[in-house]
């Protein structure tokens, strides 16, 4: 369980904080758009409707249909595989590591899945993101991180809230993402640490915001090495 109080002292013992998207910024696809594409009945209802005329939120609708994934899961498994995770990420998180980067996954997805990926890269790492399970028959089960000081009703993880406690605890954050839940969180950090693609560059573009093309996530890890040596 995360307490706030050992995360202060976290931050206070890092002056260097990079908070991560995961899907479509440390991997090439999202898990929901491959679930979407591959796993889900045709006849799920279109959530995102209900999203989009308040009666769900963001979470909620994400929740629906994770749940509607009717598959066994070794069909899952190698559906995650699909997602790509950065080929030389151990290589890049160790070197920046060394350089006295920080990594802190904050994610609106499950946690479930991105545990999964992160072990067989052999890689550990601080992760914020909806807590789930997977049971054949009633898919995989994603919850509210209840327990987490960053919690959003929203999106799950409050990822503005991450972003802006490392600030406030006196640490040099960088933020990376792609999508819409990004932008909060994105536009708290200086433009040379703030690394954006796909709708999130796009919300950024059209708000006359500056900010750091990336096609790889490896890309953000070799920037921020040359920041700490500046």
């Amino acid at each position: 369980m995360w307490r706030a109080s050992n995360i202060e002292r976290i931050a206070l013992n890092n002056n260097r904080v990079l908070v991560t998207d995961f899907d479509g910024t440390m991997t090439d696809r999202d898990f929901y758009s491959l679930v979407v594409e591959q796993l889900l009945p045709r006849d799920v209802p279109d959530y995102w409707i209900d999203y989009r005329a308040g009666k769900l939120t963001h979470f909620e609708a994400l929740q629906k249909y994770f749940q509607a994934i009717t598959t066994d899961e070794s069909t899952v498994l190698k559906l995650i595989n699909q997602m790509k995770l950065v080929p030389s990420l151990k290589e890049s998180v160790s070197q920046l590591e060394a350089s006295g980067w920080r990594i802190v996954i904050a994610s609106a997805g499950c946690k479930w899945y991105i545990d999964k990926l992160l072990s067989k890269a052999a890689v550990s790492l601080e992760v914020h993101a909806n807590p789930g399970r997977f049971e054949s028959g009633r898919g995989l089960l994603m919850e509210l991180p209840i327990e987490s000081p960053f919690l959003s009703h929203l999106h799950g993880v409050d990822k503005a809230g991450i972003v802006r406690h490392f600030l406030e605890a006196g640490a040099m954050v960088a933020f990376a993402g792609d999508g819409f839940p990004d932008v909060e969180a994105a536009k708290m950090v200086t433009a040379d640490l703030r690394f954006a693609r796909r709708d999130l560059a796009d919300v950024l573009k059209r708000d006359g915001e500056g900010f750091q093309p990336f096609d790889c996530w490896s890309e953000i890890a070799d920037r921020l090495i040359e920041i700490s040596k500046s």
